[in-house]
């Protein structure tokens, strides 16, 4: 995408919202704004039209929600990423996002430059979480702590749980970089707090996604939040 601006398409069922957000994103020089789509169904029509890169997609509008619209564009293989800018908080909608194939999540409060970064780094490849959502995800995942454990393993067995070894396997310094993506950092704030390169960031959370074995940043922000990092 390099010399190219970021394509942008906004979903809101509030015109005033849209208008809003498209003038901040049309201040930044790096991003346009292609379209706009005042609900689910219409916003799958003009992905095919317009193509985006990125998609900010509000959650509970009429005709198709955006859960829904995020669905069938993951099943579609849609190249636009998604990210949900939303006013909910509650952790069963963030999960349902993420589950549907969002890679950020964002509230609608959020500073027009962090909604610029994040935009940018979906675009590029990368996901993020809202630092104040993460926070709200801790609730649910003590709940899920608390579930009632699995069958245990077959007595002649002395293995440990997988997740056990896969935290083990993270360096000092890839722990550093994960508790900072649990806190919703991007890769220019990892950069400058450990005073590294970005492509050294971006190498050190490849090497976390392989050994953690997720996805993406999300699922790794989700998984260290999980284990208390």
């Amino acid at each position: 995408m390099t010399g190219a601006k970021i394509r942008v398409l906004i979903v809101d069922d509030q015109a005033l919202i849209r208008a809003g957000i498209q003038s901040l994103l049309s201040r930044k020089p790096d991003i346009e704004v292609v379209g706009q789509a005042g609900d689910g169904a219409e916003a799958l029509k003009l992905v095919r039209v317009l193509d985006p890169d990125v998609v900010l997609m509000d959650l509970m509008m009429p005709v198709m929600d955006g859960v829904e619209a995020t669905q069938r564009l993951t099943a579609a293989g849609a190249r636009a990423a998604v990210i949900f800018l939303t006013t909910f908080r509650d952790d069963e909608y963030v999960f349902r996002g993420i589950a549907a194939g969002a890679r950020g999540y964002m509230l609608k409060d959020v500073d027009h430059r962090a909604l610029a970064d994040a935009v940018r780094t979906v675009a590029a490849g990368g996901a993020l979480l809202n630092p104040e959502i993460t926070a709200q995800l801790l609730p649910y995942l003590g709940r899920m702590a608390a579930s009632p454990p699995a069958p245990p393993a077959a007595p002649h067995t002395t293995a440990r749980p997988p997740q056990a070894e896969q935290a083990e396997l993270l360096t000092e310094r890839e722990r550093s970089i994960l508790h900072m993506l649990a806190q919703g950092c991007t890769n220019q704030e990892i950069s400058a707090a450990l005073a590294i390169s970005v492509g050294t960031v971006k190498n050190h959370i490849s090497n976390i996604l392989g050994k953690l074995d997720v996805r993406d940043r999300t699922q790794a922000a989700l998984w260290a939040v999980q284990h208390g990092m």
